[in-house]
């Protein structure tokens, strides 16, 4: 069926009815003031409905395809204050160019969802953190604030590009210049899913994340499985992140002088089960780099260039209020401080979407400075040991507030330790 651009004004007619008056400017040069249906073409032009060519010409007569004119019809249908006559006469038009509209809402779904290509997921959080060693009566208080974005942008089905955004600043360090105002990209990595098989190139996250890896490197890293699952992973670490670390790395080569490199070569593999209930894995990591400064297994003397760590953790669910969880970890390369662990017991817990929700939990943990290299813990520090409670609690939805308290020894000079950790985050 072939027509042209002005017998095929049936459609403009109908969407035509929808507007109280044609009032508006022709934009097209060809169609003159005295054309019968200037006044529809002028009012079609200006709802969007047709727009001509890109140079001023409507050219009414010549033929239109079947798809330019499912194009008016499905612009027609999007009216909403039409009458029933109108809406009759659409549904008949829609019957006729059925394939063709659904072509056209292929291609609308499409372009809708290039829209949502891109998500944006963030979050403003407030932390305080009071560090107290009792017996050296010294205390250390801390006021931070962070911005983060964290984007997720959609290449095609199976690939997608993450990033992590940090913008924060120390307020009991604030300064006029800004010295302790910084912005960093923290994370940022491709990762491919397909089926049963996954794979990340870039800056992320290890798989121990939740325990004694809090901490990103750049590499990659492929997992094959489903609930058993075999991960493993290859790059570079970087040493320098934070300077809670600088105790544990001097950055010092074995014959003395300093080493300009601050970062690891590093490698690590895993098995995990994920089934119900209950989740649990043994991991493998392996680090080498001049910054470490710990004395090799059995020498008390000899500073160890390498750290070869296991790890075992389990987690189990009982029902929707009461959980376990806990970790082991042995770098059998450390002659000293060389395993940590953690066993905690959780009663619920917050949830930002869910508006006075909350959480409690009692944990006690052993972290020992060789194994636990970037703790995730707030209460219990590295290097430390002792009993940890907490909660936290939702007054808003995407509000949580957290506080966390530790009580425990310094394993390096068996000082008292006690320490409090408050955190207020909104999320978006």
């Amino acid at each position: 069926m072939k027509k042209t651009l002005v017998s095929a004004l049936t459609t403009a007619l109908v969407v035509g009815a929808a507007s109280t008056t044609f009032a508006a400017a022709n934009p097209f040069s060809d169609v003159p003031a005295d054309h019968w249906a200037y006044d529809a073409v002028s009012q079609l032009a200006a709802d969007g409905v047709i727009e001509g060519y890109g140079d001023t010409t409507f050219r009414g007569n010549q033929n239109i395809t079947r798809y330019e004119m499912a194009q008016m019809i499905a612009k027609a249908m999007a009216k909403t204050d039409v009458s029933a006559a109108d809406k009759a006469l659409i549904d008949k038009l829609a019957a006729e160019f059925s394939d063709e509209l659904n072509n056209l809402g292929v291609r609308v779904s499409n372009l809708e969802r290039n829209a949502d290509m891109v998500k944006w997921n963030g979050k403003a959080e407030y932390t305080y953190k009071s560090l107290r060693d009792k017996d050296a009566s010294e205390k250390e208080n801390s006021d931070h604030l962070l911005f983060r974005l964290e984007p997720s942008a959609e290449v095609n089905s199976n690939w997608h590009v993450n990033a992590r955004l940090d913008a924060s600043t120390e307020m009991n360090k604030d300064k006029a210049n800004g010295d302790n105002d910084n912005v960093k990209l923290k994370r940022i990595w491709a990762q491919g899913n397909y089926g049963n098989f996954q794979t990340k190139l870039g800056k992320f996250a290890q798989i121990d994340d939740d325990s004694i890896f809090d901490t990103t490197f750049s590499g990659a890293e492929v997992q094959f499985g489903n609930k058993v699952t075999f991960t493993a992973g290859a790059g570079r670490q970087n040493m320098d992140t934070d300077s809670d670390f600088n105790q544990k790395f001097n950055f010092k080569k074995n014959d003395g002088t300093v080493s300009t490199d601050k970062t690891a070569n590093y490698q690590y593999a895993g098995l995990g089960y994920a089934d119900g209930k209950f989740v649990g894995g043994v991991d493998y990591h392996h680090l080498n780099a001049d910054s470490f400064n710990y004395a090799a297994k059995g020498t008390k003397t000899n500073v160890e260039d390498n750290a070869n760590i296991w790890l075992a953790k389990a987690a189990y669910r009982f029902d929707k209020t009461n959980a376990l969880n806990g970790f082991y970890a042995n770098n059998t390369s450390a002659d000293d401080f060389d395993n940590a662990w953690s066993a905690q017991y959780s009663y619920k817990g917050a949830e930002a979407q869910n508006k006075g929700t909350w959480g409690a939990w009692a944990a006690y943990r052993y972290l020992g400075q060789n194994t636990a290299l970037f703790s995730t813990f707030d209460a219990i520090l590295a290097g430390q040991k002792g009993w940890e409670v907490g909660a936290n609690y939702a007054p808003f939805k995407n509000v949580v507030a957290t506080l966390r308290y530790g009580n425990g020894k310094d394993l390096l000079n068996d000082h008292d330790i006690e320490n409090l950790f408050g955190r207020v985050e909104v999320c978006f």
